[in-house]
């Protein structure tokens, strides 16, 4: 796709890394196909294919209209038509560039500021995330059932192996996870324990840098990916084997450090070697490490939800079923499981309405065969399917923690 470039962005990192992007574009349409918003939508303009069209009449002209940013504001960022491109148009990255410039440009209106401020300010930070989830967990027996809905129970917190194996590998604590979902990384504890090696994390690290990041502060999240690779580093020295991260949304953004800090030179080479290391839980654990391990019979069926972030953008679709399959554990058949559920970060917040109807979309997909669980690999669509499900929604690695002998 040719483009003339605006004279404000010719010569500039932002317009040269659009234009290419542009370029390998060929309008073929494939990406509209598996478009989350478009087949709810049918807007040519809320798919990939237009989209593309009206960031590249933004780099062309050097402006954008109001109408531009609602369109690209209704992206989910899930990737799935870069799974289905035969081009390799990198389009999330270039949906990422374009946000930016629009955000730059356009005064939103101050409800929307401040929502997305208020999520820049807590959402980040462990302390003051699970505070808030604490008092609306107190008062949730209150609220109205909408309200309810959104805020998760408390869990009992299980607890961590006290042994120390011969192997070590970093865990990424999270923001939400240690508050919403606490027994997902006490789980992957628990289990790697029994499998030699001892997950470890680093009391500095934080925010994977993606709420700021695609909330198009993108200083602000590059400055988290700096404190995580600080805190990373002395483990990585010591000779921690490997970045386990078992949100699969945070472990895109992990994987994505090299290429997004290439440009500094402090931290190029330090970021290329954290992405080279970050692994989802699913890489960690190999089908013969479970059959390694004992587990209890279960006749209780698991319909399994690939997060778009782990199918589309860390390319590991069938990672986790083999897994729950090797612990004999059953799992149902589902349908679309190229769609997202509508979670996507902080979506679900920002545009309610098409989010939920991608959730109910999703629940009965993975309802056709009525099963006595979910699970998944992201907290994010963790606590979104629980919101509706029928039945408990959990991660997987929980399941396999539960069914050790």
């Amino acid at each position: 796709m040719q483009t003339n470039l605006h004279p404000s962005f010719k010569n500039t990192v932002v317009g040269d890394e659009a234009e290419a992007i542009l370029r390998s574009c060929v309008h073929c349409g494939f990406c509209t196909a598996t478009c989350p918003t478009y087949q709810e939508i049918a807007d040519e303009r809320d798919g990939p294919r237009g989209r593309i069209y009206l960031i590249k009449q933004l780099l062309e002209t050097g402006s954008a209209t109001e109408k531009t940013r609602e369109h690209l504001d209704k992206c989910l960022s899930c990737r799935s038509c870069e799974t289905t491109c035969p081009s390799g148009v990198q389009y999330a990255r270039l949906a990422d560039l374009g946000k930016e410039i629009i955000e730059q440009q356009q005064t939103r209106p101050l409800q929307e500021q401040f929502v997305r401020w208020a999520l820049r300010q807590v959402l980040p930070y462990q302390k003051r995330f699970t505070a808030l989830l604490r008092v609306g967990q107190v008062f949730r027996p209150v609220m109205p059932a909408a309200i309810q809905q959104k805020i998760p129970l408390r869990v009992k917190s299980l607890t961590w192996p006290a042994t120390t194996q011969s192997r070590t590998m970093l865990l990424l604590a999270g923001c939400a996870q240690p508050g919403a979902t606490p027994n997902t990384n006490a789980a992957a504890a628990r289990v790697l324990d029994r499998l030699g090696v001892t997950l470890k994390e680093a009391p500095k690290a934080g925010c994977c840098g993606a709420v700021s990041y695609h909330l198009s502060k993108h200083d602000e999240g590059l400055n988290f990916m700096r404190n995580n690779i600080d805190a990373w580093w002395p483990e990585i020295e010591a000779g921690a084997e490997a970045i386990i991260i078992t949100a699969s949304g945070c472990g895109a953004m992990v994987q994505d450090y090299g290429e997004l800090l290439k440009g500094d030179s402090q931290y190029a080479k330090k970021a290329k070697r954290v992405s080279e290391l970050a692994k989802d839980l699913s890489e960690a654990i190999t089908v013969t490490d479970i059959e390694k391990l004992s587990f209890k019979e279960s006749k209780a069926t698991t319909a399994v939800h690939c997060p778009c972030s782990l199918q589309h953008a860390l390319k590991l679709p069938d990672s986790v079923e083999p897994l729950l399959k090797a612990a004999g554990l059953a799992t149902t058949k589902t349908k679309d499981k190229h769609l997202c559920c509508g979670s996507a970060g902080t979506y679900s917040i920002l545009q309610p309405e098409l989010s939920g109807k991608l959730l109910d979309n999703k629940i009965k997909a993975l309802s056709i065969e009525n099963p006595d669980r979910i699970v998944t690999a992201n907290v994010g669509c963790q606590l979104h399917i629980a919101t509706k499900a029928d039945v408990p929604v959990q991660h997987w690695i929980e399941l396999i923690d539960e069914a050790l002998i």
